[in-house]
């Protein structure tokens, strides 16, 4: 896991539609697209997932469904991410098969722990910062916990939660494989200049 892992929210996308940030993003060279969609319904998810998938195969960037399995099976998807509170990884690894990318959330060090049991594709640690976007999460992780779980972990480390082009290096500095943003891209005025951004930090450090 390496560059910058785009993670949707259409409320933060300032009235424009979810569809045109993600490609703007592919266009500035996102690495990945993880889907998240905690009100649409089913159908509507599949829908959407099935429209941003073909966006992302014109740049060859896999598609990531939040939570929903079933939802990564409608679309073929590429994998999908977890939190502690969803689907098992074990069932998750069964229904979407050995080549899937499944990521975890980790939120404790105890998730870390756990962790090193599982197979996962790669951890999130989450959040590093404090940020609105991830409010049903634990105490963050900050720069020191990031560093810790980097240090323990045989598994790929994501760090997600207030990250942006001012404290970017610092993450990276601290151990961070691949770094997830919401905001920074989402609303900003556009988002293809933004990754661009994020990814000079990223190669500059």
């Amino acid at each position: 896991m390496r560059g910058i892992y785009l993670v949707t929210d259409r409320s933060l996308c300032r009235g424009r539609a979810l569809t045109e940030i993600v490609r703007q993003a592919a266009e500035g060279k996102v690495a990945y697209v993880q889907l998240r969609e905690k009100e649409l319904p089913a159908r509507d998810f599949i829908d959407e997932a099935r429209e941003i998938k073909k966006i992302l195969e014109l740049y060859h960037i896999p598609l990531i469904i939040n939570d929903c399995v079933e939802v990564a099976l409608a679309c073929d998807a590429a994998g999908v991410h977890l939190g502690q509170s969803d689907m098992p990884y074990s069932e998750a690894r069964k229904a979407l098969g050995e080549k899937a990318i499944i990521g975890l959330s980790v939120e404790t060090w105890l998730d870390v722990e756990k962790a090193e049991k599982l197979n996962v594709s790669y951890i999130a640690a989450s959040p590093v910062f404090a940020t609105p976007t991830k409010t049903d999460t634990k105490k963050p992780w900050g720069l020191a916990g990031l560093q810790k779980i980097k240090n323990f972990s045989r598994h790929p480390v994501v760090a997600i939660g207030g990250i942006n082009e001012n404290n970017i290096s610092e993450v990276i500095g601290a151990g961070a494989d691949c770094i997830a943003v919401v905001s920074a891209i989402c609303s900003a005025d556009d988002p293809a200049i933004a990754v661009h951004k994020l990814n000079d930090l990223i190669r500059s450090f």
